[in-house]
């Protein structure tokens, strides 16, 4: 039986919480690359009063539209694409990104980024996004959203290293300000 799209919801949100930032609240530690065993997680979680099925889990992860989680190759394990918290090493390799991403943030901080660059606060890696939709499907979690563009491929140029996790999120360390350009107001020029 399919989990409503309310019960999908909290199993991603739990699943992120437990997977990017705190394994640790239900007794689990993250092995090399951030993966989970899911029969350990599955029994750990019940303990915490969050039971779930295996099928439950494999909806959540391919029903998800951020993709923001994958299972190993025999379904035994998985883990998050990117956004944590806790030191994990993923196993991306550096590559070269296209010329511009994008980054969705609000009004509020722009000028804290055009000064210092974007930096990922208590996350391991900046999020970038591969193109502008998908960085304004993130500004809108914030107030007045706005879109920011960045020169990955002059950073890659200049030596930082990106990665791109396999839902498309370009990741990286900080993006200094000089790499950083507002997105032109598409309605200052109506």
């Amino acid at each position: 039986m399919a989990l409503s799209t309310k019960q999908r919801r909290a199993l991603s949100k739990y699943l992120s919480w437990v997977l990017r930032h705190r394994p640790d609240a239900i007794g689990l530690e993250l092995a090399p690359g951030g993966w989970l065993d899911c029969a350990a997680l599955r029994a750990a979680s019940a303990q915490e009063g969050f039971a779930f099925s295996h099928a439950e889990l494999q909806e959540v992860v391919v029903e998800s539209d951020k993709q923001r989680f994958e299972l190993s190759a025999d379904q035994r394990r998985v883990r998050a694409v990117q956004g944590h918290s806790v030191e994990v090493e993923l196993g991306y390799v550096a590559e070269a990104p296209p010329e511009c991403t994008f980054h969705g943030t609000g009004q509020d901080v722009v000028a804290s980024i055009l000064a210092e660059g974007i930096v990922p606060k208590r996350r391991l890696h900046v999020h970038l996004s591969p193109d502008r939709e998908t960085a304004l499907v993130v500004a809108r979690r914030r107030p007045r959203p706005t879109i920011l563009v960045v020169r990955s491929g002059d950073m890659a140029r200049a030596g930082f290293e990106l990665f791109r996790a396999p839902n498309g999120v370009w990741l990286t360390k900080h993006v200094p300000q000089q790499f950083v350009s507002r997105e032109p107001d598409p309605s200052a020029s109506a």
